[in-house]
This record gives C-alpha cells, sequence and structure tokens, in this order.
C-alpha cells in the first residue's frame, strides 16, 4: 500500500473515530443529564412533596398500584394563606381504571352538608379542612361516599397559575360570557367558545360563580383538570422538567412517593384516554345553625350517593 493510501485511510479512520467520539459524548451526557433530572425529581418528592396521612393505609394503595388495580385519589384545591387555616375549594374525586382505560372524576360541591368525621357535627364539607387539615378532610369524604381513598393529592391554588404556564397554557371551552375585573387584574373577557388561558386567567376562570352558579363552577373546575392532565403529558421537553419539579415541590403535597409516582406512570398512563366528567347534584336549602342563623346548604340524596359510590367501586 502506497504512502498516500495509507495517509487517505488513517485519515477516513480518524474521522469514525471522532464521529464515534461525539456520539458517545452525547449519550453520556444524556444519560447523566437524566439522571440529574431523575435525582431531582427523587429529591423534590421525598423532601418537599411526600407527606403521608393517618387517614389512609398506604400499604393498600402501594399493592393497587403494583397490581394495576383501580385507584381512589382525593384531589384537594385549597386556598391557604398567611394566618388563615384555609379551606378546601375544590374537592373532586379521581379514580383512575387501566383495566377500561378510564378515569372518572367527581366534583363534591363544597357547600355538601355532612358529618365531618373527628368534629362531631354536619356542616359544608370544605369546612372540614379547616377544622382537622387534610386529615379530616379524607376521613369525612370517606364517611360521606362510604369508600376507602388510596391516596390524596393537595394543590394550593395560587400554585395552579404557575403550574398551568410551566405546562405552556390550556384551552378550555367555556360555557358562559363574561368580563373578570377580579382575580385578572387588567380585566380579561372570557368569551364563550375556545379559549386559550395562561394561569393568571385559569385562576380567574375556576374562582367565578357570579355569573351563573357553584355547579357551573365546579364544571370549571374539572375542566381545568382535565386540560391540565392532557397538557401536562406531553410536556416531553427535558428543559421543562426541572420547571415543573420546582411547580409541584412549592405546591403539592401528597402521601404517593417517588416509587408510587413511577408505577402510575407505568401502569395508569392510559387511563387519560377517556375522561367522564360528573357532578354530584343536590337540593340547596337554609338551615339554622346553633347561633340561629340561616346557612345555606347542599342536601345530596342517598340515591344520588349512592351512584356515585358504584361509580368509584366498580372493577
Amino acid at each position: 500500500m502506497s504512502k498516500e493510501n495509507r495517509k487517505e485511510k488513517n485519515k477516513k479512520g480518524l474521522w469514525w473515530k471522532i464521529l464515534l467520539g461525539i456520539v458517545m459524548v452525547a449519550v453520556v451526557s444524556a444519560i447523566v443529564y437524566t439522571l440529574s433530572i431523575y435525582n431531582t425529581a427523587k429529591n423534590t418528592v421525598e423532601t418537599e412533596i411526600h407527606s403521608p396521612t393517618k387517614s389512609i393505609d398506604t400499604a393498600v394503595g402501594k399493592e393497587k398500584v403494583e397490581d394495576a388495580e383501580r385507584l381512589n385519589i382525593l384531589l384537594l384545591g385549597v386556598d391557604e394563606r398567611k394566618g388563615d387555616k384555609g379551606r378546601s375549594d375544590a374537592l373532586l374525586m379521581l379514580s383512575l381504571n387501566p383495566k377500561t382505560k378510564s378515569i372518572d372524576l367527581v366534583s363534591i360541591p363544597r357547600d355538601t352538608r355532612t358529618e365531618i368525621i373527628g368534629k362531631g357535627v354536619k356542616d359544608k364539607i370544605n369546612h372540614a379542612y379547616a377544622f382537622g387539615g387534610t386529615d379530616m378532610s379524607v376521613a369525612t369524604v370517606e364517611n360521606f361516599l362510604d369508600i376507602e381513598l388510596d391516596y390524596y393529592v393537595k394543590v394550593n391554588m395560587e400554585g395552579l397559575a404557575e403550574l398551568v404556564d410551566t405546562v405552556g397554557g390550556i384551552t378550555v371551552q367555556n360555557k358562559t360570557d363574561w368580563y373578570d375585573e377580579g382575580y385578572y387584574k387588567k380585566g380579561y373577557h372570557y368569551a364563550k367558545g375556545e379559549l386559550q388561558l395562561n394561569g393568571a386567567q385559569t385562576i380567574g376562570y375556576v374562582r367565578m360563580r357570579h355569573f351563573d352558579s357553584d355547579f357551573a363552577r365546579t364544571g370549571r373546575q374539572r375542566q381545568v383538570i382535565e386540560a391540565i392532565i392532557d397538557q401536562g403529558a406531553s410536556v416531553a421537553s427535558v428543559t421543562k422538567i426541572n420547571s415543573f419539579i420546582n411547580v409541584l415541590g412549592n405546591n403539592v403535597t401528597t402521601n404517593l412517593d417517588f416509587e408510587d409516582m413511577k408505577n402510575l406512570m407505568k401502569n395508569y398512563r392510559n387511563t387519560r384516554n377517556n375522561i367522564n366528567s360528573y357532578q354530584m347534584k343536590g337540593e340547596g336549602t337554609y338551615i339554622e345553625n346553633s347561633r340561629g342563623q340561616d346557612i345555606y346548604y347542599l342536601v345530596v340524596p342517598d340515591e344520588e350517593v349512592s351512584k356515585v359510590h358504584d361509580m368509584l367501586k366498580k372493577s
């Protein structure tokens, strides 16, 4: 082989080595970055998000997650400010059924009159959180629907805006036309039809009830949850993952641990293919309390409670 041919061959071999080196660096960098995200997520869940509750036996939930059985999760949307215990502004049951690849999303109206477990009185169901936090809310909802909850997720409503902005905004179908000058300070026209909402606009959307009703308001809450689930599942960009983790760490607490979350991703990811929304119904009435005040309550009939019980228990 001539000297020139050997040089040409060495040159070609050098380029392949350089290319291989670049590919290896890229692969190693991707692995290191993925591991750093994994470790960040694990640390955030363990130190900031994970918060067990005495009212739920997590061992049962873990078995269900591993066996891909139906899971019932209580979503608590809470308004908590300094110097205020807060109330659960939104109560929703999220029931995941991997067998039917579906989610049942049930709204419990916050004015629903029921026994507050641990307090010994009948009151609005959202007052359970003010009286006894997550533990009392969980116990009260379990007693009201005669079910066992597997997990809970508590979201600070103030952090909802950050969550929506992190997933790039959401799309909803608005049924009521109104102009808001409340939370969204600059004013925003919630036109009837399809709306693209940012975080601040979403807060105004879920809080409004003066132009229609509290029932319509809970319907908007379900819409937003569905939209976040849908949009969040499509956030594949690794550049957004750390931001997403930080928002969750600042605004979410749950008794799901990191292993539970990984198993949920593995066994329940297809449940979002079919989301069924339902709102519990009842009759509004005024009932006199111990101080002689007439208080508005929603009285939910037994047959309606049984209907939702069966919905959440079916296999």
